[in-house]
């Protein structure tokens, strides 16, 4: 298997969910990838069982100065950067009533502001003809309750996806999202909820899923690998649901 044989990949958020199994398929196809995180421990966990040629690097995507980093060692190891996936991300919940400073600063600071400045420094060491892949989701589409400020956080990297497709026409690197419907993934234990209120949210969201059921954390990175692929090379600008169907009835 070789659609990514020899390019150079930077996956943040890669310790775990949708990032970790993106990786494991990139190694698979022949890529090298650089793997972030903000955990030490969970980075060399799942190291144990990566097959290929990687590096992992501890960034918090909340600290510009990390996310800076990550970028200069990813460089310093394997050279210029052809795929980067922007996959960092959290989604704790806030009715509108009780939405604080600190909660809307914490996702913003994560969901759009670690991707735009990890792009503003990856853009110089990114070769022409790469590929740039965004985690969105499905919920800036649809209303769920309780994500009022994860859902302005999605919808605002999308928009901004649309304008970095036009400004980096000339260097022919396409920009694509990925929106993820609900997925078998630890974000969901990373809410701040009881386990009883996520089980029945679980529930809830997989009733309203055409499919009837979660989606795997591996579905949604064959997209990624897809799009960042030579079989994706006419798709740019676009946002893909990976979703049962959920956002499209």
């Amino acid at each position: 298997m070789s659609k990514l044989k020899n390019k150079v990949a930077v996956i943040t958020g890669a310790n775990s969910g949708i990032g970790l199994a993106t990786a494991k398929l990139y190694l698979k196809e022949g890529a090298k990838v650089v793997l972030s995180g903000r955990r030490q421990e969970a980075l060399d966990e799942v190291s144990k069982d990566l097959e290929g040629d990687f590096i992992t690097v501890l960034a918090d995507a909340s600290k510009p100065e990390d996310n800076k980093r990550l970028i200069s060692e990813a460089t310093a190891h394997y050279g210029n950067i052809d795929i980067l996936f922007l996959n960092a991300g959290i989604a704790p919940v806030s009715p509108a009533t009780d939405i604080t400073e600190e909660h809307y600063n914490e996702i913003f600071n994560i969901n759009v502001k670690s991707p735009m400045l990890t792009v503003k420094e990856a853009l110089p060491s990114l070769n022409d003809g790469g590929s740039i892949l965004f985690t969105s989701s499905i919920v800036h589409k649809k209303g769920f309750d309780g994500l009022g400020v994860y859902s302005a956080s999605k919808g605002a990297i999308r928009a901004y996806s649309r304008v970095l497709t036009s400004e980096l026409r000339s260097r022919g690197i396409r920009v694509n999202s990925i929106a993820p419907g609900p997925i078998e993934t630890p974000i969901y234990s990373k809410m701040g909820l009881p386990q009883d209120v996520v089980e029945d949210m679980g529930k809830g969201f997989a009733s309203q899923v055409p499919l009837g059921r979660f989606g795997k954390s591996e579905e949604v990175a064959n997209a990624a690998l897809f799009l960042a692929s030579d079989e994706g090379s006419y798709v740019n600008g676009a946002e893909l649901e990976i979703d049962g169907g959920i956002s499209q009835i």
